[in-house]
């Protein structure tokens, strides 16, 4: 793949992409998996907490897991999709905060002690990490199909039985097939949705 140039990165990974519903029989192999992730890991997020957990689903025994959980609607993008991501946070992400976030010793700790806060933190910066997941897979030639129609409890029951990862949201990835591309959905204007204080 020939790296796109500075001026390229903008409709790469935002104003030419797409988000995809059907895809291109082409299989995603480990190693792309892998290096999706390697620079997805480098985003930031709060404290250096990574919080978010990927589970991969490419077999047919774990699509078959999955597509119950999955809305009616949403079946046939799942079905057609090289991988779904399940993008899911741990709620012991603190755990891990003493080596990753080593400047605040008491850090881990302080999460531990307000559940509600651990919990912010997670789902924030989680779904943060699975937005850097999508823009990782654009800038490696990818396209992206995230979704939120899906019964998370039965997802966690399905993959997280023992409770402590937690689904956030879907990510289809593959090639997409533009050919089953709708017209772009407008967008809203900067002065209807922000302010410059």
């Amino acid at each position: 793949m020939t790296a796109p140039t500075p001026d390229a990165l903008p409709a790469l990974l935002f104003t030419e992409a797409r988000t995809f519903t059907r895809f291109l029989d082409r299989p995603i192999d480990d190693a792309l998996i892998e290096q999706l992730y390697e620079l997805v890991k480098w985003g930031p997020t709060s404290m250096n907490c990574q919080p978010a957990r990927w589970v991969f689903v490419r077999s047919g025994e774990a699509k078959a897991r999955l597509l119950p959980a999955v809305a009616p609607g949403n079946q046939a993008a799942v079905q057609a999709a090289p991988v779904t991501v399940i993008v899911a946070l741990d709620r012991k992400f603190h755990e891990q905060l003493a080596t990753q976030f080593p400047v605040h010793p008491g850090a881990g700790a302080m999460m531990q002690s307000n559940p509600a806060m651990a919990e912010s933190t997670a789902l924030r910066n989680s779904s943060l990490q699975g937005a850097y997941l999508i823009c990782a897979a654009r800038a490696l030639g990818l396209d992206a199909g995230p979704m939120s129609g899906f019964d998370t409890a039965a997802v966690d029951a399905a993959f997280f039985p023992d409770g402590q990862w937690h689904a956030n949201f879907l990510i289809n990835l593959g090639w997409g097939d533009r050919a089953t591309l709708r017209p772009r959905l407008p967008r809203l204007a900067f002065n209807d949705v922000a302010r410059i204080a």
